[in-house]
């Protein structure tokens, strides 16, 4: 089969796309024909050597995907053979076929198109895990930065669905745009407005009820200092490229709590939970409740255009990598 190929940590210059053996689904696995592999922040990490998980070298890198279950393994009991399915492993997924196990793998509605379903289990999950661990309750205030990448955009469109007020801190004034078309309610240019002030100014006082954070650094820095009495930081990524301290005598005077958010961790030791979230999810995708974005659909060889403008940041909501060509449901 076709694949990217990961041969050493080097980055994203040092892959390679060539032919590899099929690969084969041992017991609990499921092999999947794949039709489309989002591509996420994430896998810029692990092919650099930057993410706290290394596979084995070599390795197909690529995280999300969806396409038609070809086999499956001994145990097996979710889905079978000819299901549409999205999937997820920590890596894999660019590539012609795909093994994942059964945890990870999401019947897909009829009415959501392959390159849709390939970016929700990822960024939705997070999102909802996330939201779910703060207990989020309506009329809150959510502050989301890096609110224009998936995992942020899903975090935005989320929050807003459960009558959150979402603050979306973008770097620039289409990527807010973006962001207030998923729901944010206001938002901040942080490439050049005062975020502390700004905040303040929006809650009134109060501060920040709920704080997303996709990029760490300075940015966490200045809205540690501005949470309401009782608020939850939620660490999601450092795509800032820092990863922040925090002075603890901030969460004991305003008494917040840092809630980690590590999804996948907790998809595999929490796989029934984690089915039932994708499940909720995949249903509202399909009722047209909760609304993905797909910037771009590129074919699977432009792997490295790809995952360089996401290192750029270039990128407002998720590209797709398409592997297969044919009709397809709706987006």
């Amino acid at each position: 089969m076709r694949a990217v190929i990961c041969n050493s940590f080097n980055g994203i210059g040092a892959l390679e796309f060539g032919e590899i053996a099929d690969p084969v689904p041992g017991p609990g696995q499921v092999l999947v024909d794949v039709h489309a592999a989002a591509v996420s922040f994430m896998d810029t990490l692990i092919v650099s050597g930057r993410y706290q998980l290394k596979p084995v070298l070599p390795f197909v890198p690529g995280s999300d995907a969806a396409g038609i279950v070809l086999a499956v393994g001994e145990g097996v009991q979710r889905v079978r053979v000819g299901d549409r399915v999205a999937c997820s492993h920590w890596y894999g997924g660019m590539a012609e076929r795909m093994v994942t196990p059964e945890w990870g793998v999401t019947k897909l509605p009829d009415s959501v198109s392959f390159e849709i379903g390939s970016t929700v289990r990822y960024a939705y999950g997070t999102a909802h895990y996330a939201l779910t661990r703060a207990q989020l309750q309506p009329g809150e205030t959510v502050f989301v930065s890096g609110a224009a990448g998936g995992v942020g955009m899903a975090a935005v469109n989320l929050a807003s669905q459960q009558g959150a007020t979402v603050i979306a801190g973008t770097s620039s004034a289409a990527k807010g745009d973006a962001a207030r078309e998923q729901g944010a309610a206001h938002t901040i240019d942080y490439s050049y407005e005062p975020v502390r002030s700004r905040l303040l100014e929006l809650t009134e006082g109060r501060g920040v009820d709920v704080y997303f954070d996709n990029v760490g650094g300075a940015l966490f820095s200045t809205v540690s200092r501005v949470m309401a009495w009782g608020g939850r930081i939620l660490p999601i990524g450092f795509t800032g490229g820092e990863i922040p301290s925090l002075a603890m005598n901030l969460p004991l005077m305003k008494n917040y709590s840092v809630m980690g958010c590590y999804w996948g961790a907790w998809t595999e030791r929490q796989p029934q939970e984690s089915h039932l979230a994708d499940e909720q999810l995949f249903a509202a995708v399909g009722q047209g409740t909760l609304r993905p974005q797909v910037s771009e659909v590129l074919p699977l060889p432009s792997f490295a255009e790809a995952l360089q403008r996401l290192e750029r940041r270039e990128v407002m909501g998720r590209i797709v990598l398409r592997a297969k060509q044919g009709p397809d449901a709706p987006a």
